[in-house]
């Protein structure tokens, strides 16, 4: 009998510590008790080993998923035992035999449960065989019992399937790949087909509007925008744009001194001015000089420095707040201030909180570095006293600051006629700009907080055009 299951796919449970193993049988031996699986699985995972050998102990369930019926031997009969003689092999729980008859010896006892399954269509009410009864719940049939026996073979019935169909068939990863068109998936992407003309539904198709968005655009459609958002009563003779398009008209001196003048009324004073414009200053420095990249414990030993060359009126003022500011950041200052017997209010107050900083102040051009320093900063120059510029110590100031190879950047330049004594790489101009002649440097605008209420009441329509900075770019329009 042992030979008629051999070839049969069998499934066996030998509990969690050994798991579940599937093969097909090789061969069955009843003197030790032991049977043998060609090609298993464990686990669902096919083993390293061609074959494995099972005892009757270590065995607690074992089914059957597929039977070689062989002449002489029906499908019937296979419900007499493998490892144990006929008389003697357990089918159930109960202990009884396949013949009804009670074990001979109970040293057979032990012996895992046989459960029996036929390939075959999926048992229904409408195609089931002649000797496919549906189990009764409170009976024994073919080693499935009890009331979870029904579920137990229709999920058999579902599954049990032959295991080795498709498993050793290679994915053709050539031929998949040459399925996939990727000039068609692409084009799709791009909005345009293979030929180059814009496919259906993509946005944007008969209006002409670009295929190609960025990242942070809005794509839904919106009121137009306004790239105009600042007008003036008088033009200054220049106009700017922002990176996103937005004009900034330049105003005039006076109608700039105005609105200054108007802010200074309903609160934002000189001092507040000071200090929101040394904040921006010393923010865009801090830029120039490289940032995070520059400004980082591990260049310690290399700091950079920064030359202030400063006059004594509210320009002067404004870099010594900016000095201020840069030492706070651990930047070397040297500010150049000349002595004078009288100064404003305006400036001894930032030098007595200058002082208080790690920076230097001078009063000698000679004492200024003769080699480069890493950032010149200009506030020599003012709004209303011209004169200043025939000075000796403005000339030597000057002079100086275009000898030395570093870059400028002139903080609230004049309006002037005349061309700029010392040349600058950047310059920053304070609310709105001024038709300043700077060359070929690059203008900058900071936002000294004058609400928009007081740009009203000088004639000026304002919207910011700074979004989330304070210091923006702006451009030759």
């Amino acid at each position: 009998m042992a030979a008629d299951w051999l070839g049969s796919l069998v499934s066996i449970n030998c509990g969690p510590t050994l798991g579940m193993y599937q093969g097909e049988v090789s061969s069955v031996d009843q003197t030790s008790q032991t049977i043998s699986l060609r090609q298993p699985f464990h686990n669902g995972v096919r083993c390293p080993v061609p074959e494995v050998t099972f005892s009757a102990m270590d065995i607690r369930e074992l089914k059957f998923l597929d039977i070689q019926t062989q002449s002489g031997v029906s499908r019937a009969s296979a419900g007499q035992g493998i490892l144990s003689d006929p008389g003697v092999i357990s089918s159930g729980q109960s202990g009884q035999n396949s013949r009804g008859g009670y074990p001979a010896n109970n040293t057979h006892s032990t012996t895992a449960p046989i459960t029996i399954l036929r390939k075959g269509p999926p048992a229904s009410s409408s195609n089931r065989g002649p000797n496919q009864a549906t189990p009764k719940k409170n009976g024994m049939k073919n080693g499935v019992g009890g009331g979870g026996g029904q579920m137990r073979l229709r999920d058999d019935e579902c599954f049990g399937a032959d295991m080795d169909e498709g498993l050793d068939t290679d994915f053709d990863f050539e031929a998949n790949l040459a399925l996939f068109d990727k000039a068609a998936v692409f084009s799709q992407i791009d909005g345009t087909d293979c030929n180059g003309a814009r496919s259906r539904g993509t946005p944007g198709g008969e209006r002409g509007t670009p295929t190609r968005y960025r990242h942070d655009e809005n794509i839904l459609e919106v009121k137009p925008v306004v790239y105009r958002q600042i007008t003036v009563p008088q033009h200054g003779g220049k106009e700017y744009c922002t990176d996103s398009g937005l004009v900034v008209p330049s105003v005039s001196y006076e109608l700039h001194k105005c609105l200054l003048a108007s802010a200074e009324r309903h609160g934002l004073s000189l001092e507040r001015r000071l200090e929101m414009t040394g904040v921006c200053a010393s923010q865009m420095a801090l830029t120039l000089l490289g940032g995070p990249n520059r400004l980082t414990p591990k260049n310690n030993h290399q700091r950079p420095t920064v030359a202030l060359l400063c006059g004594p009126h509210v320009q002067g003022a404004q870099g010594i707040s900016c000095g201020r500011h840069l030492a706070n950041h651990e930047v070397e200052v040297i500010l150049f201030l000349p002595n004078f017997v009288k100064m404003q209010e305006s400036i001894t107050n930032e030098l007595a909180l200058y002082s208080k900083t790690s920076g230097k102040q001078v009063a000698s051009i000679k004492d200024l570095p003769v080699s480069p320093v890493d950032l010149v900063i200009n506030c020599l120059d003012c709004h209303e006293n011209g004169f200043l510029r025939d000075q000796a110590w403005y000339l030597a100031a000057a002079d100086w600051a275009n000898q030395n190879r570093a870059p400028v950047l002139s903080i609230d330049p004049p309006v002037s006629g005349q061309k700029q004594a010392v040349e600058a790489k950047w310059t920053l101009s304070l609310g709105l700009p001024l038709p300043i002649d700077g060359g070929e440097a690059r203008v900058y605008l900071c936002d000294i907080g004058v609400p928009k209420q007081v740009f009203q009441e000088v004639g000026i329509n304002y919207h910011s055009p700074f979004g989330c900075k304070f210091v923006i770019p702006l451009h030759s329009a």
